[in-house]
């Protein structure tokens, strides 16, 4: 065990270069056709079994999909910024997951799952924000890693670099994937994921987020707070028509859509435990003379379990029908991300809260918290795993840079304190260890 601390301790410098690589580089989800290629051509040299593009999704089980259009300006943008050629064929159209597969004999499966997708955010470029001061801040307008899965996937490749160089100590623990999913933002990644079976066979799933706004040398050791979630997309149609003149001739798209808006958010809570509705967006109109012809908006339902978001789904639906109908509209609906309710098992919180003690790394170790995080759609891996008999866990390192200032998740100036990928790296790789040995025992 110290041999491979010391080991993870020596390629610091390469994860963090890792890191800073991918943030400078930063790409939404679907279209994450650099990073996943370099990732990929990684992964071989290290001597992984590597599958990629379209073997690993559920092609009607991927959702918020980009138009083919933005696909293939962020597929040649890719090329342009060093994305390995080789690799890119089957990336196309947005299949941007990798997996790697270490067979080291008969034992138990364990994946880890590494998300890779950045924020429609644009970067700071103030000077106290250090990827501008150092250079690695992101080379594409309006798109910055400001949620840490630039440092997810350096993880990932950190513990690829380990386990490969111990391969021949390691034989007989049984299988190891390393699955680096796209699209975990707005929840569209790892369900097309399951759904293609490439956790049919896996014993335990490992998942964890570096979280900038939790103190720094913080390790919650399982993570209960998700909450089960659906994302809609919805278009209202009607007829336009001149405002003066003749507007009982038009169809008012926007009225279709702001009745939707004020009873959507008038849906009754549930008795069982909290519910959320949020309607993000909503655009319409052509000028103020013009009967709206068409509307959109983007909204999210959320719940403390899979049962009271779908209360709140089908509220919101029926809401969403009636309020066309009131105004001789027609309404269309499509999901562009969902998420589960997800609770990490028992045996493996208490495993991961010994190694984490052993380690000295943290200074604020919590067992388990069910404090509400938001959704993560690895709450699917979980699902998927325990359900067939395993076990799955979320833990989460505390990664602040610096309490005087505002770094929130999602914000310009995100940034994290880049120690947390070594601790992160030791965690994964001796918990999975951890888990081969005692079932050879």
């Amino acid at each position: 065990m110290k041999e491979i601390i010391n080991y993870i301790n020596n390629i610091e410098d390469k994860i963090i270069s890792y890191r800073r690589d991918f943030h400078r580089y930063p790409e939404l989800g679907w279209t994450e056709f650099r990073t996943a290629s370099i990732i990929a051509k990684r992964l071989l040299e290290l001597g992984f079994e590597v599958k990629y593009g379209k073997e690993i999704f559920s092609e009607a089980d991927r959702m918020g999909v980009p138009s083919a259009g933005i696909l293939d300006s962020n597929y040649y943008r890719a090329l342009k910024q060093g994305a390995p050629e080789e690799f890119m064929e089957q990336l196309k159209g947005g299949y941007t997951g990798v997996l790697g597969v270490l067979n080291l004999g008969e034992g138990p499966t364990v994946a880890m799952r590494f998300d890779i997708d950045a924020i429609g955010v644009s970067e700071s470029t103030k000077e106290n924000h250090l990827p501008f001061s150092l250079s690695f801040n992101s080379s594409n307008d309006g798109i910055m890693h400001s949620c840490g899965h630039d440092g997810h996937a350096a993880i990932g490749l950190g513990v690829a670099h380990t386990l490969a160089n111990f391969r021949d100590r390691f034989k007989g623990l049984g299988t190891i994937k390393l699955i680096f999913q796209p699209a975990e933002e707005g929840v569209r990644g790892a369900k097309s994921m399951v759904k293609a079976g490439i956790l049919d066979d896996v014993d335990y799933v490992l998942g964890n987020h570096i979280m900038a706004d939790e103190e720094n040398g913080t390790l919650i050791c399982g993570t209960n707070g998700f909450m089960a979630t659906s994302k809609l997309d919805v278009s209202f149609k009607g007829l336009p028509a001149h405002a003066g003149a003749a507007p009982n001739e038009g169809r008012n798209a926007l009225l279709a859509a702001c009745s939707a808006v004020l009873n959507l958010n008038s849906i009754p809570r549930h008795k069982d435990g909290a519910s959320r509705i949020n309607v993000g967006t909503l655009m319409s109109g052509s000028g103020r003379n013009v009967i709206p012809e068409e509307a959109s908006m983007k909204l999210e339902t959320r719940g403390q379990t899979t049962e009271i978001n779908e209360y709140v789904k089908t509220y919101a639906e029926r809401i969403i029908k009636h309020a066309a109908e009131m105004h001789e509209a027609t309404y269309s609906i499509s999901y562009s991300g969902e998420a589960l309710v997800g609770n990490s098992s028992p045996g493996l919180i208490k495993r991961l809260a010994r190694i984490g003690d052993s380690l000295g790394d943290f200074n604020c170790l919590i067992e388990e918290s069910n404090k509400s995080i938001g959704s993560e759609d690895f709450t699917y891996m979980m699902d998927r795993v325990q359900k067939n008999g395993g076990q799955g866990i979320f833990f989460i390192l505390g990664a602040s840079l610096d309490k005087s200032q505002a770094l929130g998740h999602h914000t310009s100036n995100f940034d994290i304190d880049e120690k947390v990928l070594v601790k992160s790296a030791k965690l994964f790789t001796l918990l999975t260890l951890d888990i081969e040995k005692n079932c050879r025992e």
